[in-house]
């Protein structure tokens, strides 16, 4: 390196080591000890001391606001994940009410139901065009579960037994074709036979035989009439939602809707024992009672 270009790097360095030095010695000058050198030093770091601040400040504040983002969004994240976590336990919290209240429904059916009753879970459905039948799984072990032994809900009547494999109970449905039970209207003690429809879109039953002389009206409730030692008598089985009434000495066509939503069955119960009624044998006509003119 030549001395010239020694000397001008070595002329650089005092010069960039002095400017600071004048910069600070005159800025810590009180102001009437200040000579012209000095102001004239004070004028020219002025804009440099102002750009230097407000790039220490610009950083500084992107720097806090990097911090804060970062905080936020931690906090965000714990707050959605308390929340998720608050929202789960209320939707826990509501479903053992269901439970429960759904429980405290099967339990008072039990008290208020004569006889012996086994408690079982829905575990599946087949459905079929004309048949359909549930399957659903005893809460104890049993040997005393048979065919034809009538299975209820808190709603009414479900249908009744069909097979019997170890726990697992088939039920055939108060909707198939093949199931009927007798009835009498709530309101008007007018008698009938409901009769599943086994309609594979709708759940359904018609009720025959009801003399046109009887009343019966949309939104009446039927119930059993206890005939048959099968069904305790009072159980809800359907709904009236139509009504055609016929001339003297012809059946009314009546339909039913069921009681029992059989989409949201979770829990039944099956009656061991029967009732005591006497009666006619379960499938049995109702039988009609001559009618003083």
């Amino acid at each position: 390196m030549s001395p010239l270009k020694r000397y001008r790097d070595a002329a650089i360095v005092l010069l960039l080591l002095a400017v600071p030095f004048f910069f600070l010695r005159a800025s810590m000058k009180k102001p009437e000890n200040l000579t012209t050198l000095d102001r004239v030093i004070l004028r020219i770091s002025a804009p440099i001391q102002y750009g230097a601040s407000s790039v220490a400040r610009g950083i500084s504040n992107l720097w806090g606001d990097y911090v804060y983002l970062v905080d936020v969004k931690a906090d965000n994240q714990r707050l959605a994940y308390d929340n998720a976590r608050l929202r789960e336990n209320v939707h826990r919290l509501e479903q053992q009410q269901v439970d429960n209240r759904e429980l405290r429904r099967l339990l008072q059916l039990r008290e208020a139901t004569p006889g012996d009753t086994i408690s079982a879970q829905v575990i599946g459905k087949n459905f079929t065009e004309f048949f359909r039948v549930t399957r659903v799984v005893l809460d104890r072990g049993s040997r005393d579960v048979r065919p034809h032994m009538p299975v209820i809900s808190p709603d009414g009547v479900v249908g009744t037994v069909i097979d019997v494999a170890g726990d697992a109970v088939g039920v055939q449905l108060s909707v198939d074709a093949s199931f009927s039970i007798d009835v009498e209207d709530s309101r008007t003690g007018a008698r009938g036979f409901a009769r599943g429809t086994g309609d594979p879109a709708r759940y359904a039953c018609k009720v025959e035989m009801v003399s046109s002389e009887d009343e019966m009206e949309l939104g009446d409730l039927l119930v059993t009439s206890g005939k048959g030692k099968w069904f305790p008598r009072g159980l809800p089985v359907a709904r009236v939602t139509k009504v055609i009434k016929r001339e003297l000495g012809r059946d009314q066509d009546v339909e039913a809707a069921p009681t029992v939503n059989f989409s949201r069955l979770d829990s039944v119960l099956i009656l061991v024992t029967p009732p005591t009624d006497e009666g006619p044998e379960p499938g049995a006509p109702p039988t009609r009672t001559a009618r003083k003119p």
